[in-house]
C-alpha cells in the first residue's frame, strides 16, 4: 500500500491518495468516495481489502473539500477534474500495465459517469457504480441518470434493493435502456450503505465480499 498526494486541479491543490496493489493484480479500479465519507472511511477501506483479495488494485483519493475538512462537496467541475487527475495518476503509478476501471461509491460514481459522458476519460475501460445515487430520498426520478445514455463504456451497477437513493422502479428501466453495456446486480435487503438487517441472515462483511466477487467476475468478462 502506497500513500501519496497529487494535484487535483490547478486551483484546488493537492489531495491525499492510497494505491493498494495486490501481487498479481489483473486490473486497477479508481475508487472515488461518496459525498459524506472520505477515502479512509471503513466501507472504503474494507472494500479495497476485498478487491485486493480478488486481484483488483484500487486507487482511493479524497476530493478537495474533504482534504480541506469541509462538509459541502466541491463544485461539480472540480469533482470531475479531480477524477480525471486521479485516473491519470493511477496510470502513471502502475506504468500503464493494468487495465483501468473507474467509478466509486454513490456521488463518486455519479461524478465519474458525468465526466465520462461529457468527454471520455482517457484509458478507462469501464465504470463501476457502488450504489448509484439516482435521486434524493423521497424524490424518486431517473433524471440524474439521463447522462448515462451518453456513456459508451461497459457499466456495472451494484445496488441494494432497499436503497432510498435508487428506487428500482426507476433504475431498472434506465438500466434496460442502456442495453448490453449495462449490468445491474441487486442485493436483497441492502440499503444505500450496503447495510443489511439481522433478519436477512447475512452481515455487512458478507455483502462486501459479494460486491467484490461480482465486480471481479464482471471485470474478467471485460478483459481480453
Amino acid at each position: 500500500m502506497a500513500e501519496f498526494k497529487f494535484e487535483a486541479t490547478s486551483s484546488s491543490g493537492e489531495v491525499s491518495a492510497i494505491l493498494e496493489r495486490p501481487r498479481g493484480a489483473k486490473a486497477l479500479y479508481v475508487f472515488a468516495h461518496g459525498a459524506g465519507a472520505p477515502m479512509n472511511h471503513h466501507f472504503m477501506e474494507t472494500m479495497a481489502e476485498k478487491f485486493a483479495k480478488q486481484k483488483i488494485a484500487t486507487l482511493r483519493f479524497n476530493f478537495p473539500y474533504i482534504e480541506l475538512g469541509r462538509r459541502a462537496p466541491s463544485p461539480q467541475p472540480i469533482l470531475k477534474k479531480t477524477i480525471r487527475s486521479a485516473v491519470a495518476v493511477a496510470r502513471k503509478k502502475t506504468q500503464g500495465k493494468l487495465p483501468i476501471f473507474a467509478g466509486g461509491k454513490s456521488m463518486g460514481g455519479r461524478m465519474t459517469s458525468l465526466a465520462q459522458s461529457e468527454e471520455p476519460i482517457e484509458h478507462v475501460q469501464g465504470l463501476i457504480f457502488v450504489g448509484f445515487p439516482l435521486h434524493a430520498p423521497g424524490r424518486d426520478s431517473a433524471d440524474r441518470g439521463e447522462h448515462l445514455k451518453e456513456v459508451k463504456l461497459p457499466m456495472l451497477f451494484l445496488q441494494g434493493m432497499r436503497d432510498k437513493l435508487a428506487n428500482l422502479d426507476f433504475l431498472e428501466p434506465l438500466h434496460k435502456s442502456l442495453g448490453r453495456r449495462s449490468k445491474l446486480h441487486k442485493i436483497e435487503w441492502a440499503d444505500h450503505g450496503f447495510h443489511v438487517p439481522k433478519k436477512s441472515g447475512r452481515d455487512d462483511d458478507d455483502i462486501m465480499t459479494e460486491l467484490a466477487s461480482v465486480t471481479s467476475d464482471w471485470i474478467d468478462r471485460k478483459l481480453p
